[in-house]
C-alpha cells in the first residue's frame, strides 16, 4: 500500500525567494545605523577655559589692600614679604571669614602671635612695613609654620615691600 500522501507531486512554487525582502532591508540599515553610530569619529573633548595666568608682582601695603577678597577681587595676604594668593581658601581669609582682616594685608605679626585683633595690623599703609621687632622665638617659629604651610597650599604672587622702596611700582605702572 502506498502512502497517497507522498506520491503526490509538489506544487510548483509560485515566487522566488530573495533576499532583498521589505524585513531584511529594515534589518541591514537597522545594522548599518548602528555600526556607524559606534564607529563614528566622536568630536573633540572640549577643555575648560583656563584661568588667566597669575604673574609675580611686587606689591606696596596700598596695592594689596584691594585684594581682600570684595568685589570679586581674589584674595591675596602677605606672610614675611611674600603675597600669597588664598582665594582657594576664600571661606578662611575672605569676607566673613575666620582670617579675614587678614586679607589683603600682611599677616606676619597676627599669625605670628595668634591673634586676629585688629591692632596686630599695620595701621599706616604709606608707612615701613612691620619690621616683627618684639616677636619671640616661639612666635618666629609660628610664623615660620604659616609661611610654610601656605607655600605648600597657594601660589606665590609677589613680594610685599614698602611705599617708596627702590623695588616699589611707581605710581600710574
Amino acid at each position: 500500500m502506498a502512502d497517497s500522501k507522498t506520491d503526490a507531486p509538489l506544487p510548483p512554487p509560485t515566487h522566488a525567494q530573495s533576499i532583498a525582502s521589505p524585513i531584511n532591508l529594515i534589518l541591514f540599515a537597522l545594522l548599518l545605523t548602528l555600526v556607524y553610530l559606534r564607529l563614528r569619529p566622536k568630536p573633540p573633548p572640549t577643555l575648560s577655559k583656563a584661568p588667566p595666568p597669575i604673574v609675580f608682582r611686587t606689591f606696596t601695603p596700598p596695592m594689596l589692600k584691594p585684594y581682600n577678597g570684595e568685589n570679586n577681587m581674589p584674595v591675596y595676604l602677605a606672610v614675611n614679604g611674600k603675597v600669597f594668593d588664598v582665594s582657594n581658601g576664600r571661606n578662611f581669609y575672605g569676607p566673613g571669614g575666620p582670617y579675614e582682616n587678614f586679607a589683603g594685608r600682611d599677616a606676619s605679626r597676627g599669625l605670628a602671635c595668634g591673634s586676629f585683633d585688629e591692632d596686630m595690623l599695620t595701621k599706616d599703609l604709606e608707612g615701613p612695613l612691620d619690621d616683627l621687632k618684639g616677636l619671640g622665638e616661639e612666635e618666629w617659629e609660628a610664623m615660620r609654620g604659616w609661611e610654610e604651610r601656605f607655600q605648600e597650599k597657594y601660589l606665590v604672587v609677589g613680594k610685599l615691600v614698602a611705599v617708596g622702596d627702590a623695588e616699589a611700582p611707581k605710581e600710574g605702572s
